[in-house]
């Protein structure tokens, strides 16, 4: 089937919509009209900052949007998808109590139930059901919080969208619940073609039963809009007739979703005003305005979202994904759209797009985008504006100096690892892992227009963390750049002592008395294979600690050893590194203390998709291959006196050859079967004890036999 022609930017929009809500919402979530209206006043900007919070944060509503629709990649496009299948997606993605759900308790929380359910073993959809939890437990709100990614896959085709909806939100709730959900996915996706809303409710009312309440919610709230011609009338009808009062529990979907209709209803082509009149009636205020800026932006586009006030300059495209793919939490609106069009494509039966410029990380080939990039305030620094443009046909980041001068420098960044400021963030748990790594090489492609007053130079730079928490500029070699010049610069990343790097970016500077322009920013990106030695560094920092996705109940920072983990039960992981990862070599000595089984693992994708070298209690050496409830045994082999001594692991891959050196004993495999991983991090594993080593050292792999490994 064809696309509509717009597909790429609205996809953009809608994303955009949903993180302008979902951060616009979240300071007051939970609070009434009536206390919104007496201690803020109508909401028609960002108020974050009274709140003295970041406006990018952790939040579920992000999170879970992004995050449950990886099942199309990891398991199967529809119609092939199973609600089973998505259960597997929450179990190898979430991990307990730290990431993605509201952790509200069993019996309080919807998907913190199901997630129970789940792990003892209830398959979805029997684990967010009806006759599992209860009508009260299932008909929460969070069934149509996460739908978004769905309708942004399955633009004009509101039937599929629906479908889609119902199957992840079956996951974790039920009735009313995934009526909701399938009535806005509809919506999302007949947006792509239509921008009518009453024709778009028809669409929604049509893929759910005409006598569920959802159905006679959507009724009722049409006849007031038309009866009182005024939002904050029917807002109080709403109240009266659906509000918190009259349903149990703490959150549930009928009152909510009310106010959502009363949005759209009220403000179909006014995107500020949708929001002001979603978030200013107050309950479930970021999930129901992620849901309504979703489909704002969809039908609106990106000249509905500009035509208010300066919705994207402060968010600049940032979006925090936490999950156990720690390289997918740092992440930015145009990298989400390309992954979402990506998969609209497959689904479609078309072709995949060509990634842009090369397959850059960066590459700002949307309107407006910046993909995080912001000006760096430091010392002896002139202020610069950081912008999109178009030139020559291709959207580039534009960086606008009017000041710069001998002496000064100017510098735009963006995020690669968590940010210093999640120390003060009072969200959920941020676990992420950077996006790139000491020996890989970053690139990047600058323009000076011919109209700049005077030469620049220009130098690639990269922020480290210190041993005091604190981000140190580190640079590469200066270039000198004429205005009407184009340059391409690299940078091989150094050793940086075990600490991440938590931003990369492009300073400025000149030696004309004065210098007034522009930079363009055609594109940035990396490559290669990390080349580093992963410890604890000195001092009492903990950023070092918090670049690994944590899976275990304990990973401590206070051992003599640089990591030292344990599970109470069951298996657990702590996992660094990317998806970006593939042919690599990695060693340490690791010491088993006690468990099941324990050793190191790679290719990671979760919490249950990765490979792993394992030592078992009675001394048998696997490489083993873990996907969803399955784990098989690739290779074994035996060793003696597991316990209390160092092991020396030595793991390389390259294509669909694994070999793995325990204690001196050498397997080898070739895993060309379709349950195969190309790719992902490393990570240590333990089963129900503990285990400590003092170094991971990862670098280039070596030539790889089925004798073993050249060393």
């Amino acid at each position: 089937m064809e696309l509509p022609s717009d597909y790429y930017q609205r996809v953009y929009a809608g994303v955009l919509g949903k993180l302008i809500g979902v951060y616009l919402g979240r300071p007051f979530e939970g609070w009434t009209w009536q206390k919104i209206m007496r201690e803020l006043g109508p909401i028609r900007y960002y108020v974050n900052e009274k709140f003295n919070r970041p406006l990018v944060i952790t939040d579920d509503d992000v999170a879970g949007t992004f995050t449950f629709i990886r099942a199309l990649e990891d398991y199967a496009l529809p119609p092939d998808l199973t609600a089973e299948q998505m259960g597997h997606c929450w179990l190898n993605y979430i991990i307990d109590k730290r990431t993605i759900l509201g952790w509200g308790g069993n019996g309080n929380s919807t998907e913190h139930t199901a997630w129970l359910n789940l792990k003892k073993g209830i398959p979805a959809p029997l684990s967010g059901a009806i006759a599992t939890n209860g009508k009260t437990i299932a008909e929460q709100i969070g069934a149509q919080i996460f739908i978004d990614s769905w309708a942004l896959v399955a633009p004009g085709q509101p039937q599929l969208a629906a479908s889609l909806a119902k199957t992840a939100a079956s996951v974790s709730h039920d009735g009313e619940s995934v009526y909701a959900a399938m009535l806005w996915a509809a919506m999302e996706s007949q947006a792509f073609i239509c921008q009518d809303i009453e024709k778009l409710i028809a669409t929604g009312l049509s893929v759910i039963p005409p006598d569920s309440q959802i159905a006679i919610l959507v009724a009722d709230v049409c006849c007031w809009r038309q009866e009182d011609n005024d939002w904050q009338t029917t807002r109080q009808k709403i109240e009266d007739h659906y509000g918190y009062h009259k349903y149990p529990s703490n959150c549930h979907v009928i009152p909510n979703h009310a106010l959502m209709i009363m949005a759209m209803l009220y403000a179909p082509d006014d995107f500020q005003q949708s929001q002001c009149i979603v978030n200013t009636s107050g309950w479930d205020t970021d999930c129901n305005a992620g849901n309504v800026g979703c489909l704002s932006g969809i039908m609106l586009g990106l000249q509905g979202i500009d035509a208010g006030p300066d919705w994207r300059g402060p968010l600049a495209d940032r979006m925090l994904i936490s999950s156990a793919d720690g390289g997918f939490s740092i992440n930015n609106a145009v990298r989400i759209t390309d992954y979402l069009v990506d998969l609209g494509h497959q689904i479609a039966g078309l072709p995949r797009p060509e990634p842009k410029k090369g397959g850059a990380q960066y590459h700002f080939s949307l309107p407006g985008s910046v993909q995080g990039f912001r000006w760096l305030k430091e010392e002896n620094t002139a202020p610069v504006e950081v912008k999109n443009e178009a030139w020559q046909g291709q959207q580039m980041l534009s960086i606008h100096y009017h000041h710069l001068a001998q002496g000064l420098q100017a510098s735009v960044t963006t995020q690669t690892f968590t940010p210093p400021e999640i120390v003060e963030m009072r969200s959920y748990d941020l676990m992420a892992t950077p996006l790139i790594y000491p020996g890989q090489r970053l690139h990047a492609t600058l323009i000076a227009p011919s109209d700049n007053i005077s030469s620049l130079n220009v130098r690639l730079c990269y922020r480290v963390y210190d041993d005091n928490n604190c981000l140190i500029p580190c640079y590469g070699d200066t270039h000198h750049v004429a205005p009407g010049e184009e340059i391409t610069l690299s940078l091989d990343i150094p050793d940086c002592k075990g600490q991440p790097i938590g931003e990369i970016g492009v300073t400025l500077s000149t030696d004309a008395r004065i210098a007034r322009g522009r930079l363009l920013i055609d594109s940035m990106c990396w490559d290669g294979v990390p080349k580093l030695t992963l410890r604890k560094p000195a001092g009492e920092n903990d950023f070092w600690w918090r670049s690994w996705v944590n899976g275990v109940d304990l990973f401590s920072r206070h051992y003599p050893t640089s990591f030292r983990i344990s599970k109470e039960y069951d298996e657990g992981l702590i996992i660094h590194g990317t998806r970006q990862w593939n042919n690599y070599r990695v060693q340490s000595d690791i010491t088993l203390h006690l468990g099941d089984y324990g050793g190191l693992a790679f290719r990671v994708q979760g919490m249950r998709r990765y490979y792993a070298a394992r030592v078992m209690r009675d001394g048998k050496v696997q490489i083993i291959r873990v996907r969803d409830a399955v784990t098989r045994i690739l290779a074994e082999t035996v060793l003696s006196d597991v316990y209390e001594r160092p092991l020396v692991f030595d793991i390389a891959v390259m294509g669909n050859t694994l070999t793995a050196t325990v204690d001196g004993k050498t397997l080898s495999v070739e895993d060309t079967e379709r349950e195969a991983f190309a790719d992902g991090g490393i990570g240590l594993l333990i089963c129900a004890g503990a285990l400590s080593t003092d170094a991971i050292h990862i670098c280039a792999n070596e030539t790889v036999s089925q004798q073993g490994m050249k060393k």
